[in-house]
């Protein structure tokens, strides 16, 4: 098992974990999620990268901190880790709320980053795609993260894997009833409410932008209205999947990142 460490910032304590060897990665995982969400991806691709995942603020084992989250908390949390790493550039992927921690940091901390890639995440909602998720935090505030779970397990996985992977799902229920229900609601408000999709053409790295094919919420609209506007960016939709894609489907995506950042991208020198 590999060492849980921590690194205090400001007034957040945060769990991370160094994996592997080769160059740096940092992971990024989604609202209401855990360094854990990332592990099926981590053991593909430890043998080439020096792999960097931790718990955002008020997930995990990260302290539950309370109040009003802004998405430059989670910005500044993540370059004190690759701080911590000794990584003066590295490799990004964000997950969903991750993937716009990813977009923020990209976009005001470019000269970080060698290659970023964006994984099933937002930008550019319609006026409806708004209001829906909208719906979702309040609806989130009212309830518990337990029945935020309930009525979002069929928006995250499809019912095969669900049938097939009841010891998974079962893990997942039990990690999602631990969630502190006001950290979670901060965390899900910053995800609801901030929208790059403006600023994208800034983005002057090597990106690559996946998602499910059937992702209802970070959507293939999405995905290639974020591909448009990021300069030589690749997009690849994963046929079948919804947005759980690093729970269902770890050896693609770790695949799809392995193959991203061994391909010589002459664009960009």
């Amino acid at each position: 098992m590999t060492e849980a460490l921590r690194h205090t910032v400001g007034d957040v304590t945060l769990n991370y974990r160094i994996e592997g060897r080769g160059e740096p990665l940092v992971l990024i995982h989604g609202v209401g999620s855990y360094l854990e969400a990332w592990s099926g991806v981590v053991e593909r691709l430890k043998d080439q990268f020096t792999i960097l995942t931790f718990d955002l603020r008020g997930h995990g084992q990260s302290s539950r901190v309370k109040g009003r989250y802004e998405i430059d908390d989670f910005v500044n949390e993540a370059l004190a880790l690759a701080d911590r790493a000794g990584f003066a550039t590295f490799n990004l992927a964000g997950f969903s709320l991750g993937g716009l921690i990813a977009q923020r940091l990209a976009l005001t901390n470019l000269g970080r980053l060698r290659k970023l890639v964006l994984l099933s995440t937002v930008a550019g909602r319609t006026p409806d795609e708004r209001t829906r998720v909208l719906e979702r935090l309040a609806a989130l505030r009212a309830g518990t993260p337990a029945d935020h779970h309930n009525a979002s397990l069929s928006r995250w996985l499809t019912e095969d894997f669900q049938a097939m992977n009841p010891k998974v799902i079962e893990r997942l229920q039990l990690r999602d009833s631990e969630n502190d229900p006001e950290c979670y609601a901060a965390a899900y408000r910053v995800l609801a409410e901030t929208d790059f999709g403006g600023f994208l053409d800034q983005i002057r790295c090597p990106t690559l932008i996946a998602t499910g094919e059937d992702d209802a919420g970070s959507n293939p609209r999405m995905a290639r209205y974020m591909h448009e506007r990021i300069p030589g960016s690749a997009l690849a939709i994963l046929p079948g999947l919804r947005h759980s894609i690093l729970i269902e489907a770890p050896e693609m995506v770790a695949n799809l990142m392995r193959g991203f950042f061994n391909r010589k991208d002459p664009a960009h020198g």
